[in-house]
């Protein structure tokens, strides 16, 4: 779930009392769930078939490495991101993967940091590997790189989103005319994001 938690009433009040369009500036704290985190993971990199990414392979090769089931969760102030691996190692014959099957969990944990208009995330540390070197080598660049990536979330696109119902629950049209991300925590079961928004009222 996304919250937001603080919005400078100064502003906002400002904005509904003049008529016409007026641009203010908002002070807004933006808390970002575990669950929230996940969605974006899912929608952006577990949207193959069963939910599954692949490494190797794909659905229909007999020999494969997939990661499934992303969980998010935070510690001290990193985020957690741990999956589920299946994989079989091996060649291909008639069909059949003549090798090895292995089945492991792995753990990553990264940093927020502010990436532009984007929450984005840096520093990945590996917390837990498979015992298969041949495995490990295709993790390590999948947990490192591609899946902090693809965990990044647009805050402007999100403020959007949330803006347009302005006028169903205040009865003005509010407009975001700028962004810029400052604080980001890990604080209380959640990501919490300070930002500085110019908006527009009509």
């Amino acid at each position: 779930m996304i919250h937001l938690t603080r919005w400078t009433r100064g502003a906002v009040l400002f904005g509904v009392l003049v008529a016409g369009g007026v641009r203010t500036a908002c002070a807004i704290e933006v808390k970002i769930s575990a669950a929230a985190l996940e969605r974006t993971l899912r929608a952006q990199l577990f949207n193959g078939p069963e939910g599954r990414y692949y490494m190797r392979g794909d659905a229909t090769t007999s020999c494969y490495v997939y990661a499934e089931s992303p969980k998010i969760s935070f510690k001290d102030d990193r985020v957690v991101v741990h999956v589920h691996t299946r994989a079989k190692l091996g060649t291909g014959v008639r069909g059949t993967c003549v090798g090895v099957s292995l089945t492991t969990d792995a753990d990553v944990s990264v940093v927020p940091d502010a990436e532009g208009e984007s929450v984005g995330f840096r520093d990945a540390r590996i917390e837990r590997l498979s015992e298969s070197k041949e495995l490990n080598f295709l993790l390590v660049p999948f947990l490192s790189r591609k899946l902090p990536s693809q965990m990044k979330v647009n805050a402007a696109d999100l403020m959007r989103k949330l803006l347009s119902q302005s006028v169903a629950t205040t009865g003005y049209a509010l407009t975001l005319e700028s962004l810029k991300l400052h604080s980001m925590v890990v604080e209380n079961g959640a990501l919490v994001v300070d930002v500085d928004a110019g908006m527009g009222v009509e």
